[in-house]
């Protein structure tokens, strides 16, 4: 597996001078050219990316799927992630990259930050749409960070980690926004999740299957996991896993209230492999322990 390990050596593969700052690059993609070079067979990198981009074309595979890199606007790839590019299909078009190193961010707090936006580990046909104002209003951060990287002094880091701060809260927001606004497809899968989510109990998969897991169900959607529960969070107040412990939690209740089963056989039969975790989840969301439940349950 090839890596990028510098901003400059990414620079040469898409044709250009040395960056300006060593850690921070805003790049045109409309002035790049994709060298013809093994390492878009496979490669992974040591910086951040926002791409905000038009006309670009060509399919790009970034963790376990392929999608088309014309799909959205503005997208988000994290370090250390396996990339891989069809060169010889794509093409630049027009936009903006904002790269910046891993290393660029240590000691700031946005490096403990940064994990909190989702995002990064969306999938690349997840990419957040933008109105004309909005893709102004972030053409305007870039520009700000690429003049400040012209002149390096005592401040420029500050400076320009407040811009890609400030830039990282406005996609939430527009992220967001966009969850919003398209009722039609997020209420489709919203209604898709709870169907899983009740399929996979009511026909009692958990006990060939296992635990249900925030993964298996973003795969069984075609989702990133941090999508789904970023939708699920806007729409319902609660992530991924809280509606998967609150599911839990329902069908042991019933099973607890309306049948000889022991804790061990309900633990089993959820997905559990051990009864004693199955416990501790459920005291800790009930405040009582199963057999508690089930005798406070039968005197009332």
């Amino acid at each position: 597996m090839n890596t990028i390990h510098s901003v400059s050596a990414f620079h040469r593969l898409l044709s250009l001078p040395e960056p300006k700052h060593p850690l921070v690059s805003v790049i045109n993609l409309s002035e790049s050219i994709f060298l013809d070079d093994e390492v878009w067979k496979g490669f992974v990198n040591r910086f951040y990316c926002v791409a905000l981009k038009r006309e670009s074309k060509g399919k790009v595979r970034y963790g376990q799927q392929h999608y088309d890199y014309d799909k959205g606007v503005l997208s988000f790839t994290a370090p250390n992630q396996v990339q891989y590019l069809d060169f010889h299909n794509m093409e630049c078009g027009a936009g903006y990259l904002l790269i910046f190193h891993e290393d660029f961010i240590l000691r700031h707090p946005l490096a403990h930050t940064i994990s909190g936006y989702g995002f990064f580990s969306y999938a690349v046909n997840e990419a957040l749409h933008l109105s004309e104002d909005e893709e102004t209003n972030l053409i305007e951060i870039l520009q700000k960070i690429d003049k400040e990287c012209q002149h390096i002094d005592q401040h420029t880091q500050e400076i320009i980690l407040s811009q890609i701060n400030l830039l990282l809260n406005y996609s939430n927001r527009f992220y967001e926004r966009q969850f919003i606004t398209r009722k039609n497809g997020s209420q489709q899968l919203l209604t898709r999740f709870e169907k899983f989510l009740n399929d996979y109990f009511d026909q009692e998969q958990s006990a060939e299957k296992g635990l249900l897991t925030v993964h298996l169900i973003a795969e069984a959607m075609n989702l990133s996991p941090n999508y789904l529960s970023d939708l699920l969070r806007i729409h319902t107040g609660q992530n991924t896993q809280q509606h998967i412990h609150e599911k839990l939690i329902s069908k042991a209740k019933e099973k607890l209230s309306a049948t000889e089963l022991s804790v061990s056989e309900i633990a089993y039969s959820l997905g559990f492999e051990h009864a004693q975790s199955f416990s501790t989840l459920f005291k800790k969301k009930t405040k009582m322990a199963p057999l508690e439940f089930r005798a406070g349950f039968r005197f009332n």
